[in-house]
């Protein structure tokens, strides 16, 4: 059965979608290999800082090189243009730095699908007409100006960005989002510590789940009682804020070492649940760092406290579980019961 939908909603509808469609001029450039490699090297073409270490197994090198050998078509990539007239990649950077080594003698094909022949050659080892013809083969770059807008640069990096082994916000964000409270973050998210009292697998710290933490902690210790639903566009707005806004970074420093403090002295496995655990849970760091430092803003001269009574509660394990973890009231719920804990000793 069709739903016949209203005049008036369908006026909505389509003045929604006008309020986020723009027009953005850009330069589509068309490179060869070579130039591609040569501009890389001479730093014209530059993979910024934020993004992710090189993470293709040589298995997925491999494939892409024979994809350029056999001719086949390359996804475009995409690139901010600076304004000394350099390109940031946003998208490619695996793709350009394999051609670089594979160029450079650096990379062994393995396993190849269909140019099986080829198995263990380097590129100094393909006939010379190859090698020329490889060198020629053309690619493609969407190439944005440097006047985008913070936003848009944000919504093209997650959308590009969303295929086999998909970004996480923290690493879009640090992407879209660079300056002085994103370079603060990061100092509180390498110290020695805090990555004791909160740890993390490796391969969440390599996409950068100490920096998520450490964001929601500042976001969420401003503005928890203003939080809604939308983590991401919640944590997006107050980075952006901050990124712009005169603060004292070494306020907030102190209150950041005074809260590990804190917590040091109080939870015996600090934000996981023991000592021996080996990675830690975003609600319970959550309810444990802000509602330690909401405390401690009401009362700084707080004494420790036994915090095998709080997080062996089963409300603090209600509170702490994953099922409306996102949702408004429940961040607040558990933010309260452990700031009201610590000033009362109240569950």
């Amino acid at each position: 059965m069709q739903i016949e939908i209203p005049i008036d909603n369908l006026v909505l509808v389509d003045e929604q979608i006008s309020s986020f469609q723009s027009t953005i001029a850009y330069d589509t450039k068309e490179y060869v290999v070579e130039v591609i490699v040569k501009r890389f090297n001479e730093g014209k073409l530059f993979v910024p800082q934020y993004q992710r270490n090189f993470v293709w197994h040589n298995h997925r090198k491999s494939k892409f090189i024979e994809s350029v050998l056999m001719g086949l078509p390359i996804p475009f990539m995409f690139g901010v243009q600076c304004e000394d007239g350099t390109v940031e990649i946003l998208d490619g950077a695996q793709r350009i730095q394999t051609l670089k080594q594979f160029i450079d003698n650096e990379h062994q094909l393995k396993d190849l699908d269909r140019l099986d022949l080829l198995d263990g050659f380097y590129f100094k080892d393909l006939p010379s007409s190859q090698q020329n013809k490889f060198l020629d083969r053309t690619m493609r770059m969407v190439v944005l100006p440097a006047s985008v807008s913070l936003s848009v640069r944000l919504d093209m990096f997650e959308r590009i960005n969303t295929g086999s082994q998909e970004l996480k916000a923290s690493e879009i964000r640090r992407g879209a989002y660079s300056g002085k409270f994103s370079t603060f973050l990061e100092r509180c998210a390498h110290d020695e510590q805090f990555n004791k009292l909160c740890p993390i697998s490796e391969s969440s710290k390599s996409r950068r789940e100490r920096e998520e933490l450490v964001l929601r902690y500042f976001a969420y210790s401003d503005r928890y009682t203003e939080f809604k639903h939308s983590v991401k566009g919640f944590l997006n707005e107050y980075l952006v804020e901050m990124n712009s806004t005169d603060y004292s970074e070494e306020a907030l420093w102190s209150s950041f070492k005074n809260m590990l403090a804190f917590v040091e002295g109080s939870f015996e496995g600090g934000f996981a649940k023991s000592s021996t655990a080996t990675s830690t849970p975003r609600v319970r760091f959550e309810a444990l760092a802000i509602g330690t430092n909401l405390a401690l803003r009401q009362n700084p001269d707080l004494a420790l406290i036994d915090g095998g009574a709080l997080t062996s509660s089963k409300e603090f394990l209600v509170l702490t579980t994953s099922h409306g973890s996102n949702s408004g009231p429940r961040l607040r719920a558990r933010i309260d019961f452990v700031k009201n804990f610590i000033l009362n000793g109240v569950m």
